[in-house]
């Protein structure tokens, strides 16, 4: 009997098939991208996500028959939702989580309440890119989407209603909306009141790991699953991420490798507001009981796709094992030196400790005989400059801790794990399982049906490093003049910012 585990990323949505000893047995795949009507706006189809769904899910059942799925659970990046009438139907595309349509509805909620009550609340920084100020937007943009919504349900609750069972939300994705009492692990009613909406208008809020139901035969005789599956509730990806490096507790950090880089400590408690407060870090609710995650996090393997799609065509780009092999030959043309050059990957935006969603992505230091090899090791090097700097963020906030433990797609650029390594210093351990969101969703299904006692268990069984990566002094002394130039250049470029900001 295998676990099956569902994330749904931001661009793909990954499932994998996992053995009681945690060995994947099948795997699948299914890309989407959302739509860009208009700037900063980012949507896409529900029935997409659900088409996506049902085709990973298909495509492990017809590989794992000899092996069968004992039960499945959905996780999902945060921030995206969709709109759904009295009968769960999307009465509008979703919102996606790189959408920043509402920034003048953050910058209100910032108004009304303050972002010292909003981090003491939600743990989280005011921004466009959370579902509360987007949904202020929907009313006073598209007030008759607005008036159709009965509920605004995160992606994994809208598959889960897919699916015939209720959308329940999980406490990590919750967090998620700008709208959550961590401490409570409830719906803020001072919050949603503020802002004359109601905790009716959301998901009920239920532990990660909670059995959501079992499906029904029709249901499950067209994914290819057996009757009364039980169907788990998972969380948000971070968290997930986290429990499936191990980090269920202090003095273990999870690093994740992707669109988004993301650095994850878990704790007892909430981060303390002051510090975390200042650095905008994230702090709520992990998936793993009575936990919190700490978080700081950048855009960072978006300014790679993007350079990537800047040299290549599309049909270069379409098979993964020749995108490996275009940047392998990137890399190995670089010059062995700093290249000189100071890239920002702030296509999105910035994160810690600004939140900055006017922010852009910079290419400093050009001349005539830079080549496309050195542009691509600056932005490697632009996202371990970044990298050490969320470092410097977060471990004031959460207490000392040496190694790292990573995973995601961004970590196969082994020149890109070097320069993080040596410009952090620290050790990076590479997961024996890369996917290590799905290893964590996986977790929460065996706990969930009793393959494993706790989540401890689990994780003593299941979570393994298989390789280091350690810092290389002679790197980190090279890089010196170079991340000092880094430091400044964000800051030297305010100016441009708000001329910007006046022209839009």
């Amino acid at each position: 009997m295998s676990l099956l585990a569902i994330d749904m990323g931001s661009s793909t949505c990954k499932a994998i098939a996992f053995s009681a000893d945690g060995a994947p047995v099948a795997h699948a795949t299914c890309s989407y991208n959302p739509n860009s009507p208009h700037p900063s706006w980012a949507e896409m189809e529900a029935e997409r996500f659900w088409q996506a769904l049902q085709t990973v899910i298909r495509t492990i059942t017809a590989e794992v028959k000899k092996d069968p799925v004992e039960a499945l659970a959905i996780s999902s990046h945060g921030e995206t939702f969709i709109p759904v009438d009295s009968q769960g139907r999307a009465v509008a595309p979703a919102i996606v989580n790189v959408d920043n349509r509402a920034v003048a509805e953050a910058n209100w909620l910032t108004g009304k309440l303050g972002r010292r009550k909003f981090f003491e609340i939600t743990g989280l920084a005011v921004h466009p890119m959370y579902p509360l100020p987007k949904i202020l937007w929907l009313r006073g943009h598209k007030p008759g989407v607005f008036s159709a919504t009965a509920r605004f349900l995160a992606l994994p609750n809208y598959l889960l209603s897919r699916l015939g069972l209720p959308p329940y939300i999980d406490y990590s994705l919750a967090s998620r909306f700008l709208a959550f009492d961590i401490r409570k692990r409830s719906w803020s009613e001072e919050l949603l009141s503020a802002c004359e909406l109601t905790t009716e208008q959301f998901s009920e809020p239920v532990p990660a790991g909670t059995v959501a139901g079992t499906l029904s035969a029709k249901i499950a005789f067209d994914l290819g699953l057996r009757s009364g599956t039980p169907v788990v509730v998972g969380g948000h990806d971070q968290p997930c991420g986290a429990l499936g490096c191990g980090v269920v507790g202090p003095g273990r950090v999870a690093a994740s490798f992707g669109t988004y880089e993301c650095l994850v400590t878990a704790s007892d408690t909430p981060a303390a507001i002051d510090r975390a407060l200042l650095a905008n870090l994230n702090s709520y609710c992990h998936v793993v009981p009575e936990r919190y995650v700490t978080l700081a996090y950048f855009p960072a393997g978006i300014m790679i796709e993007w350079f990537l799609r800047l040299i290549y065509s599309a049909e270069e780009l379409a098979v993964a094992a020749s995108v490996s092999e275009h940047c392998e030959a990137l890399e190995k043309n670089a010059a062995p030196a700093p290249t000189g050059l100071c890239v920002t990957p702030h296509l999105l935006g910035t994160c810690n400790p600004d939140f900055d969603p006017c922010a852009t992505g910079v290419i400093a230091g050009l001349r005539p005989g830079t080549s496309r090899s050195d542009i691509y090791k600056g932005i490697l090097e632009g996202i371990a400059c970044e990298f050490a700097m969320a470092i410097e963020l977060l471990q004031p906030v959460t207490g000392a801790w040496l190694e790292i433990y990573a995973h995601g797609g961004g970590g196969r650029s082994r020149l890109g794990l070097k320069l993080r390594a040596s410009l952090a210093n620290r050790p990076i351990h590479l997961m024996h399982c890369p996917e290590a969101a799905c290893l964590g969703t996986a977790i929460l299904a065996g706990v969930a049906i009793g393959k494993y006692r706790n989540v401890a268990d689990a994780v003593a069984q299941l979570v393994k490093a298989a390789e280091t990566i350690v810092p290389d002094r002679a790197i980190a002394e090279s890089y010196k003049a170079q991340m000092e130039q880094y430091r400044v250049l964000y800051s030297s470029l305010a100016p441009l910012r708000r001329a910007q900001e006046i022209r839009d």
